[in-house]
């Protein structure tokens, strides 16, 4: 193959991969404007519509790790294409569901999907181009997705609900899912597979995180009936602590091909990097859900109107999604991510400030931009500093790690947020009208975001940016001394 063709091959890889990511991350969010079309329609409680959103990113995030491991023993294309053709399968199921438990099992299905797929891609990216500034610019751009993904899927499904119905925010899924999948087994290149390699997937791990991650969820979202210190409650919690402690175990001393090995903790910069991504689930995903609400239930905009006012975030997000992955190869991965983490705690905190009768050009639009500039900086930067030096078999558990806490952030995130904005908003009601009463409920649940990105704004500062600018440094220093 020549140079120009593998440019070529590449580039092919490189779209695809952004394509499959764009459409996970995607589905997270793409749900967010229909929800009240959804309740509507299949009858989900105020707390049980968040299910909607956490039935699909409590099975990613439990699978993921699964996910990467079977990249590497079973082999990235042939994973990477049976994952499409899951969630395509898993989004017809949801478009026609008929019943709210229907779209949940629909949801969870099209989770696991999600998480064969999206440590696939990364596996892919990090074995088909060089560490350094090729890779960095594939990861940046693979990064950005998420971000991206995130804020278009607002718009797309505002579109979609109003001009079609909600059920084409999953049907949509189906043919782009199957090309995607044939697509991949034709250019992505069978990998080398080791013959002795352990074959087990270690299905009760993650079968255990996933229960655990599920049990912990539902104790913090029961809090809004029976209390936080209500037995249930605590029993509840207690249990989901439980199976997570149990999986530790299991990856620690019991299983005999861990998903987890222990070991990549010792790494700093990446446990630090997962704390950090954890914290951006947290309020990243809140902050979509409760932006469509609030611009849906309190301003009365139609699910058009909804999308259309996220536009400005995707367009910001593209914009500084490219400047932090040029910018990342000069300061280093830490400090940019300091940065988005910074503007990120900023937007939400001004979001904070929502109100009932507040304009969204004065209360939402400048915020959120702020908020997108943060997102933008943070997906492309965290991604880099959470694969820097991983190499071989553990591609696809570094992959996996990353969008792991991700999703579990966002999963904990949403329950608590939720949680948090409820309590207020009944708390208040009957003394206000209706539309105070949840924009009270949504600023606690901003200002509650805006703590989990300051928190993890102080762990990129103190652990990430020191060492990454130093690593850039002398990155530079080296190219130097041999031009």
């Amino acid at each position: 193959m020549s140079p120009a063709d593998a440019a070529r091959h590449k580039s092919l890889i490189l779209t695809l991969c952004c394509l499959a990511q764009f459409m996970v991350i995607l589905d997270v969010s793409i749900v967010n404007v229909a929800l009240p079309s959804i309740r509507g329609d299949l009858g989900f409680s105020a707390t049980g519509l968040q299910w909607v959103v956490n039935a699909y990113t409590l099975a990613f995030a439990g699978f993921l790790l699964l996910g990467g491991r079977a990249a590497d023993l079973i082999g990235r294309r042939e994973v990477f294409a049976g994952g499409l053709l899951l969630f395509a399968l898993a989004s017809l199921f949801g478009g026609i569901a008929q019943t709210s438990g229907q779209l949940i099992a629909a949801r969870s299905l099209q989770g696991l999907g999600g998480a064969v797929v999206a440590p696939a891609t990364l596996s892919i990216l990090t074995t088909t181009f060089t560490e350094g500034g090729e890779r960095n610019k594939a990861l940046g751009l693979w990064g950005a997705m998420g971000g991206v993904g995130g804020a278009t899927g607002a718009l797309l499904g505002g579109i979609l609900t109003q001009t079609l119905s909600w059920r084409w925010i999953l049907l949509i899924n189906v043919p782009i899912g199957i090309v995607a999948a044939l697509l991949g087994l034709r250019i992505v290149m069978r990998g080398k597979r080791d013959a002795g390699a352990a074959r087990s997937f270690d299905l009760s791990g993650a079968l255990t995180v996933t229960a655990g991650l599920v049990v912990l969820t539902y104790g913090i979202v029961e809090t809004d009936v029976h209390g936080w210190g209500s037995s249930r409650t605590l029993i509840t919690i207690a249990l989901g602590l439980a199976l997570l402690a149990t999986f530790t175990l299991i990856e620690g001393r019991l299983a005999s091909a861990p998903l987890v090995p222990l070991r990549i903790f010792r790494n700093r910069p990446v446990t630090a990097a997962n704390i950090v991504v954890f914290c951006i689930g947290a309020s990243a995903f809140a902050m979509w859900y409760f932006m469509s609400l609030y611009l849906q239930q309190v301003k009365g905009f139609d699910p058009i109107e909804a999308g259309l006012a996220f536009l400005p975030m995707t367009g910001t997000l593209i914009i500084t999604s490219q400047i932090a992955s040029r910018l990342t190869g000069r300061v280093g991965a830490g400090v940019v991510l300091t940065i988005g983490m910074v503007l990120l705690a900023l937007g939400m905190l001004g979001l904070s400030r929502v109100s009932a009768d507040g304009s969204y050009a004065a209360q939402v639009l400048f915020p959120s931009i702020v908020t997108a500039g943060g997102l933008g900086c943070a997906f492309v930067s965290v991604t880099i500093a959470a694969t820097t030096g991983i190499r071989g078999p553990e591609a696809g558990l570094a992959s996996g790690l990353v969008n792991t806490f991700r999703q579990v952030g966002g999963s904990i995130g949403l329950a608590l947020l939720a949680t948090v904005a409820t309590q207020r908003t009944e708390d208040v009601a009957g003394t206000v009208s209706r539309g105070v009463a949840l924009s009270d409920g949504f600023q606690r649940a901003f200002l509650v975001g805006a703590a989990f990105a300051a928190v993890g704004a102080v762990i990129s500062a103190t652990t990430l940016a020191r060492a990454g600018h130093r690593a850039a440094a002398e990155a530079q220093a080296g190219a130097e001394g041999t031009a």
